[in-house]
């Protein structure tokens, strides 16, 4: 299961955050997860649960919020919808993913004297 990897990493950047701005506690995390990142996001709400403990997360609500894929044509930027074949069919250029590929930390709240 790669999100445990996933969650000791967000940790370690959090925590580098924490450390930046001697913040004293973190209240919140938002992070954004594209459908095609091949992480479960039930896992990964699991792994944090079990790894923010005895952590500066220790108590903080991790929101994840899912992205959706989207494709366009990099020559014309005409958005393919799901379901239809990645390829313009003004361009005949193969789609290029430009969401749902993403792990990111969108957000932080930190409690900073």
């Amino acid at each position: 299961m790669h999100e445990y990897s996933i969650v000791q990493a967000l940790l370690e950047r959090v925590q580098a955050e924490v450390d930046a701005r001697n913040a004293t506690a973190v209240h919140g995390l938002r992070v954004k997860i594209g459908e095609l990142s091949g992480v479960e996001i039930d896992l990964l709400q699991s792994a944090y649960e079990l790894f923010s403990e005895r952590s500066i997360c220790d108590g903080a609500k991790l929101e994840i919020v899912p992205v959706a894929a989207r494709w366009t044509c990099p020559n014309c930027e005409r958005t393919m919808r799901r379901g239809e074949i990645l390829r313009c069919p003004d361009c005949s250029l193969p789609a290029q993913l430009i969401e749902g590929s993403e792990i990111v930390l969108d957000r932080l709240e930190m409690e900073v004297a």
